[in-house]
């Protein structure tokens, strides 16, 4: 089977990488349309049709299941690309909510991410339908920090030390669980752990995501047939891609080609 994989840029391949582990034996196709990041400047029918441009291009090269391993867009642009697209596709925000809803035990949660992702309060929906409480907060610098390679830099805590004391003063409940709601994110796991309260638990999108992919196309997750096929594309970039894509990864990215979607 061949799994399309989409985003604006570089964070989605935390997803990719949990997927190569979740379901060894199919193959990836992963799409980052570096020209026209960040979406989350751009408004929804703008993302919209970015993003239409992307899941085409990856049916078009024969995916037979597409993963939106982009918050923003999983937030702002689902209708459009079901309704654009012919095969089954999943974003990372009803995945990542329904994992933070099974650990939570307080039924109150946070959730951080992207100013576009946490102003469509698309996490925060898909919790209340749940029955769990959430309150949203922004941290636009971590992107930048995570990119710049300083996921264990003295700046990047105090920064995210300072974004989630913000966010315990304007929440009275007993929050138990963060997710976090940025595709970035999963680089600063280690940093999140030592700021937060010992109890707290992390939900991992790009975990859920996986996993929720694994669960649904069932016995192909347990083939392995040796290292996965992957081909990489960007717009833009592509020796940054390599460059940057591979710290995400976790592996070593050899070849991307360049393609041009319609505007």
């Amino acid at each position: 089977m061949k799994i399309g994989v989409f985003d604006s840029g570089f964070g989605g391949l935390t997803v990719l990488r949990e997927l190569l582990a979740a379901i060894p034996g199919a193959e990836y196709l992963y799409v980052g349309d570096t020209a026209r990041l960040p979406y989350g400047s751009k408004s929804a029918k703008t993302i919209a049709h970015y993003a239409v441009s992307s899941l085409h291009f990856l049916e078009n090269q024969g995916s037979e299941y597409i993963v939106v391993a982009c918050n923003t867009a999983s937030a702002l642009a689902m209708p459009a690309m079901k309704a654009a697209v012919t095969k089954e596709i999943v974003g990372v925000i009803e995945p990542g909510a329904q994992a933070a809803s099974e650990l939570s035990n307080t039924k109150n949660v946070w959730v951080i991410g992207t100013a576009a992702t946490v102003a469509s309060h698309a996490y925060r929906n898909e919790l209340q339908k749940r029955g769990v409480r959430a309150v949203e907060k922004a941290c636009p610098l971590l992107v930048p920090l995570v990119e710049e390679g300083w996921t264990e830099h003295p700046v990047t805590e105090q920064v995210a030390r300072i974004y989630l004391n913000e966010l315990k003063r304007s929440d009275e409940q007993a929050a138990d669980v963060l997710v976090l709601g940025c595709t970035h994110y999963p680089l600063l796991k280690p940093l999140l752990h030592r700021v937060l309260p010992e109890k707290m638990r992390l939900v991992d999108s790009a975990q859920a995501v996986a996993h929720s992919v694994a669960n649904r196309l069932g016995e192909l997750a347990l083939q392995a047939n040796g290292q996965p096929s992957v081909q990489f594309f960007a717009t833009d970039s592509v020796d940054k891609f390599r460059e940057l894509g591979s710290r995400f990864l976790g592996r070593e990215i050899e070849r991307v080609e360049l393609i041009a979607l319609p505007e």
